[in-house]
């Protein structure tokens, strides 16, 4: 694994695509396309950071919405680094239940989508001491205020299933920061909703090569990928969510698939039309279908016509099961070696903890506390 700093602004190219140091949704837009044609001409240049909490089997709405584009970005030759973020099951949670199998099982679906160990790191936060050494200084970087004002943060505070939240969750985007600065990666794919933790994680660098560095640039200031995903609703026609199990997991069997979908929410309207605005439910089983089929959902839908809605569902449950195929038998095969998954764990996180020794090694220079 080359664990060498990646080029980040050595032409310029990237820093002209960057307008200004505000994150907005149009601005990150505009870049990321730009971001795409670096990546195409020079892949090389980049390193990614991206990960998961390890709270559950994870579902087709994390793979249509993430999971593919990491592949596609290993396979282009992006290194990549993907976290599994065991620390921050603690932010919203009294007790990590089920830590362990939650880890594997998200090792268990890297490997079957495609994420290869010899070209990518997986690994976990409780293995990187050095990692998380770097929140301190870091949160020395940031006020309350600017804490308290994230938007990420309050929403999650919103829905945290606590009835209070720990101190960890207000260090939640700071963490994050460290996430991403640690392995010193400069292109982090997000959704829209991550935006101000990227922009956060930015502020962090800036703050801490202004403090600190002398002249020199120690972190870079990471740039969105912004994720163009679709939006996948669950069966039950609300949001897709491993907790409200209204999910297709990429563990689930072909039979329970079918189960899922046939209890799918639609509605009473026969002819069945792509409507995201006034057909939500319908709409979104029309996009799964054409996501899997590789077409578009107004394709799926002049096909099923008026046949209704269980023709649309038998289409769904179809598609689905022949895509996944090839993505459960490699599930099923690396199931059976609960040792080689351990391996691909402790490799990766030897790679990761070397990359954030460095790296911590370089922040200490910078603040002169090498004693």
């Amino acid at each position: 694994m080359n664990t060498a700093v990646p080029r980040t602004e050595d032409a310029g190219d990237i820093a002209r695509a960057r307008p200004a140091d505000a994150l907005g949704t149009s601005a990150a837009q505009a870049r990321s396309a730009v971001l795409e044609e670096l990546i195409r001409k020079d892949p090389g240049r980049f390193r990614v950071l991206t990960g998961d909490r390890p709270t559950g089997r994870l579902h087709l709405g994390h793979y249509f919405g993430t999971l593919h584009n990491r592949v596609r970005l290993q396979e282009l030759g992006v290194e990549l680094f993907v976290i599994i973020a065991d620390y921050q099951v603690l932010t919203d949670r009294d007790v990590a239940d089920n830590l362990l199998q939650h880890v594997e099982e998200l090792v268990l679906d890297y490997l079957a989508i495609g994420v290869d160990p010899a070209r990518s790191t997986i690994f976990t936060h409780g293995a990187v001491p050095a990692l998380n050494q770097l929140m301190l200084p870091f949160l020395s970087l940031v006020s309350v205020s600017e804490l308290n004002r994230n938007p990420t943060v309050k929403d999650e505070i919103a829905h945290s299933r606590q009835s209070a939240v720990s101190g960890l969750m207000f260090t939640y985007p700071v963490h994050q920061a460290a996430d991403i600065l640690f392995c010193k990666a400069n292109l982090v794919p997000v959704g829209q909703d991550q935006l101000p933790h990227l922009e956060l994680t930015r502020t962090i660098a800036r703050r801490f090569n202004d403090r600190y560095g002398t002249g020199s640039t120690v972190f870079p200031q990471p740039d969105a990928l912004l994720s163009s995903a679709p939006l996948l609703l669950g069966t039950d026609g609300t949001k897709m969510s491993k907790s409200r199990n209204n999910a297709i997991t990429l563990a689930a069997t072909a039979d329970e698939t079918a189960r899922l979908v046939k209890g799918a929410k639609t509605d009473s309207e026969r002819h069945i039309s792509y409507d995201p605005v006034t057909r939500p439910e319908v709409s979104s089983l029309l996009l799964l279908a054409a996501l899997c089929q590789g077409r578009s959902p107004e394709q799926v839908a002049a096909e099923i016509g008026s046949a209704g809605a269980a023709v649309l569902k038998k289409v769904v449950t179809e598609s689905v099961n022949e895509y996944l195929a090839p993505v459960r038998a490699r599930r099923a095969e690396y199931g059976r070696d609960r040792a080689h998954l351990r391996a691909v764990l402790s490799e990766g996180n030897e790679r990761a903890r070397a990359v954030a020794d460095a790296t911590l090694a370089e922040v200490r220079a910078a603040m002169n506390t090498c004693y």
